[in-house]
């Protein structure tokens, strides 16, 4: 009776919510195991956290224990922000809540910065009402040949009590679960694992180096996992969508751990619109679906999806074209081809400027800027000391070069992202100076023995004094103001923030605060702009990007309908190192000739400590100029092949129309 009672509770769970995307059942004919799409992280979390909060009231109010499986990493952190929001305001007890971590580092102390109890202390378990002694979480200290036996144990617990009733996961860009790497077993239980390539990369950032991730892990099986009575899987980010499509839309099998998923009947994948972007129903829904709206959003998508799909330019593709690809309600609804392929291509065009500050005298109702004024007040935000350049260099330079006032502001340090022999370096010259030219060495040459002592008994991932984090920073600040000077920015332009949610000297970071925000509304208040860039990077909910551009994003609404001047303001957005916007969705394109991209190159290049090997590259072995230049070239490639003009590089810009 119990077991059916459960069973109804997850079905009224799994229910569509109003908050998640709706789509019809024909949409998802390709998908294997049941999807949820949300419209952003947050409110996915936020759906999460209420299932389990339900699941506990419900345990609770039958007098049983809620047996929970718990993740780790940066996706279930909101989730279990919710959670102690719901005990702390609604009285949500964690009393009859036991608890089964899913992995541990091995080996790893409980005390170090990258221990999973760590993690779990500081971000659920230190603020709710749960008993310590129902919490379990693989132990990383343990001798090699006493594994084994807690391994076993660890299933004889969760089996003793009854199973897992909810399981939390991640997913890697392997697809795994747990530290289930591929090659693991349907049937596999909790034991020790060796970790794969990818994965040790995708966590060399918390380790402060590759060469600091441990080489193995202990992770509960595939086996204990499908055993579990219902299991979530989060995903958020385009970084994940590849891996997502994989585990829902492609075949089960061991080299795709996630996929395994399919066989449960209460397993359910939680998704943002990012993370789902690859799913077929997202992506490409003519091919999945008779009827669909055809806005005109989705109608430049599907005609440059067809255009790259059929390799030829948007001018030449045929009514037997769109019909042949599932887009016959397109023609019939706003054909011929020719018509479709006009406004499509006329859209494209008309995002293409070489003046991304505006035209002055010029025709602006079919650019991307407006002409007037002229010039104009430009703030730039970089969110570390070096994404202006890399990401929208040949625009900050065309801006400059086309006579607008143009400001940036370094919103974070960037003090960890140094390496630390280049703290001595500098530390050491500043003692030569002194003894060169007769100045007090004493107190530099006391510093340099000091930062040399820490440095050469420092652990991987302790945080540095504050005097070697002040010394990092002036690295970094020095280097944006080599690299401003370049690009012929004011001196008086340039604008350290410092921001306080950054300041922790450890790769986590505070949570986003009051003066975070009003730092950024006091310099929008002060220059009053009139356009403003920004690091666009919303697929990543959790790193600095994400957080510098949600400070943007709240000091603008704080400030709108109060300061008169942002009526006339644009915001643009940017793309990081690593990814672009999609073609579809460009909606400002800066051509950037081979002299501009030198330019940009070598103010790159000012960023000195970055250069040939920054300390969290990601999974990305180029350096950043080089990432900067492939993603630009492949843009002005891929408006050539779509029939437009051939340019050497382009820069993107989506619009937020706040």
């Amino acid at each position: 009776m119990t077991e059916k009672i459960e069973e109804k509770l997850f079905e009224k769970q799994t229910d569509k919510s109003s908050s998640s995307r709706l789509y019809s059942e024909e949409s998802k004919k390709y998908e294997q195991v049941k999807t949820s799409i949300y419209e952003n992280s947050v409110i996915a979390s936020q759906a999460v956290a209420k299932e389990i909060a339900e699941l506990i009231r419900f345990k609770s109010s039958k007098g049983e224990y809620a047996v929970l499986g718990l993740a780790t990493g940066s996706t279930p952190t909101r989730v279990y922000e919710f959670l102690v929001e719901m005990h702390q305001n609604e009285g949500l007890s964690f009393k009859n809540v036991v608890t089964f971590n899913l992995d541990e580092y091995y080996p790893m102390q409980t005390d170090s910065l990258q221990s999973y109890v760590r993690f779990m202390q500081e971000h659920l378990f230190d603020h709710i009402d749960i008993d310590p002694e129902n919490i379990h979480i693989p132990d990383g200290t343990l001798e090699p040949e006493e594994i084994p036996g807690f391994c076993n144990g660890y299933e004889d617990k969760i089996e003793r009590l009854g199973g897992i009733d909810l399981q939390l996961l991640g997913i890697g860009r392997t697809g795994h679960i747990g530290f289930n790497e591929p090659g693991s077993g349907i049937k596999s239980k909790t034991r020790l694992i060796g970790l794969d390539k990818m994965t040790r990369i995708d966590a060399a950032s918390d380790f402060f180096g590759e060469e600091n991730v441990p080489q193995k892990a202990i992770t509960m099986g595939v086996g204990s996992i499908l055993q579990a009575k219902r299991v979530l899987l989060m995903a958020w980010g385009e970084g994940k969508a590849p891996i997502i499509r994989e585990a829902v839309e492609g075949e089960m099998k061991e080299t795709v751990p996630a996929s395994y998923l399919q066989k449960h009947l209460h397993a359910e994948i939680i998704v943002d619109i990012a993370a789902a972007a690859e799913l077929t129903r997202v992506k490409t829904p003519w091919l999945v679906e008779d009827h669909l709206q055809w806005t005109d959003e989705l109608r430049k998508k599907a005609t440059i999806w067809l255009s790259q799909k059929l390799s030829k330019a948007v001018l030449k593709i045929t009514n037997e074209d769109y019909n042949e690809y599932g887009m016959s309600d397109l023609i019939a609804e706003q054909g011929p081809a020719e018509s479709i392929n006009v406004k499509v291509f006329n859209d494209i065009q008309h995002t293409i400027t070489g003046w991304p500050g505006g035209k002055p005298n010029a025709d602006d109702s079919q650019r991307p800027e407006r002409a007037e004024p002229f010039p104009k007040r430009v703030l730039i935000f970089s969110p570390h000391p070096d994404d202006d350049v890399i990401s929208m260099g040949g625009t900050l330079l065309r801006l400059v070069d086309q006579g607008h006032e143009v400001h940036v502001a370094y919103q974070t340090s960037g003090n960890i992202a140094v390496f630390d022999d280049d703290a001595l370096r500098f530390v050491d010259f500043v003692v030569d100076y002194n003894q060169q030219y007769g100045q007090d060495e004493s107190a530099s040459e006391n510093l340099f023995r000091e930062v040399k002592a820490f440095i050469a008994n420092k652990e991987p991932g302790q945080v540095d004094t504050p005097e070697i984090q002040y010394i990092k920073a002036m690295i970094r600040r020095g280097e944006a103001k080599a690299a401003c000077r370049y690009c012929g920015i004011k001196s008086k332009n340039v604008h350290f923030l410092d921001m306080p949610f950054y300041e922790t000297g450890t790769v986590k970071k505070n949570p986003l605060g009051k003066g975070d925000i009003k730092i950024i509304a006091d310099l929008l208040e002060e220059i009053k702009p009139h356009q403003i860039y920004a690091a666009g990077d919303l697929s990543d909910p959790h790193g600095t990007h994400r957080v510098c551009l949600d400070a943007i994003f709240r000091a603008v609404h704080q400030l709108k309908g109060k300061s008169k001047w942002l009526v006339d303001t644009y915001v643009w957005l940017y793309r990081g190192a690593w990814q672009e916007w999609e073609v579809w969705e460009i909606e400002m394109a800066v051509p950037i000739g081979p002299k501009d991209l030198m330019r940009k190159r070598r103010a790159i290049f000012k960023h000195q400590s970055q250069k040939d090997r920054a300390l969290f590259p990601g999974h990305d072995s180029r350096e950043f100029w080089e990432r900067a230049e492939d993603r630009n070239r492949a843009t002005a490639e891929t408006y050539d092949q779509l029939g437009l003009a051939e340019y050497e590089a382009i820069e993107a810009f989506v619009r937020w129309k706040f």
